[in-house]
């Protein structure tokens, strides 16, 4: 078993429901772990056979989130995690998106969730 982690993807997306956050896209970060098996083979012949493709997810995610509008923090991370567990390879993953500015006198606001298969 092996953690895949992405770090600090910043993107731009609409999220929020207030008046100016309906119009204006907004910096998110996003930080990703993924647990997956590494199948032996591929360790052993250094090939990427059968291997978790941590970059084809990458821009999945990036994708859903530049295309996306959200109102809810909640919903992004939710759905961003749901997509993240659709590959069949993957047994646990922790998704956090971080919405910088959300709060007059904070860094940033974050939601994270996790799942297990």
């Amino acid at each position: 078993m092996a953690r895949i982690r992405v770090k600090n993807l910043l993107l731009r997306t609409y999220i929020g429901f207030n008046p100016e956050e309906l119009v204006n896209k907004q910096d998110v970060i996003i930080n990703l772990k993924i647990e997956a098996d590494i199948p032996t083979d591929a360790l052993e012949e250094d090939e990427p056979k059968d291997i978790y493709d941590y970059k084809l997810i990458t821009k999945k995610v990036i994708a859903f989130v530049q295309d996306g509008r959200f109102k809810l923090l909640e919903v992004l991370t939710k759905n961003l995690l749901d997509m993240v567990m659709e590959d069949e390879r993957v047994s646990w993953a922790k998704v956090e998106v971080d919405k910088p500015h959300a709060l007059r006198f904070a860094e940033s606001v974050s939601f994270e969730m996790e799942a297990r298969r």
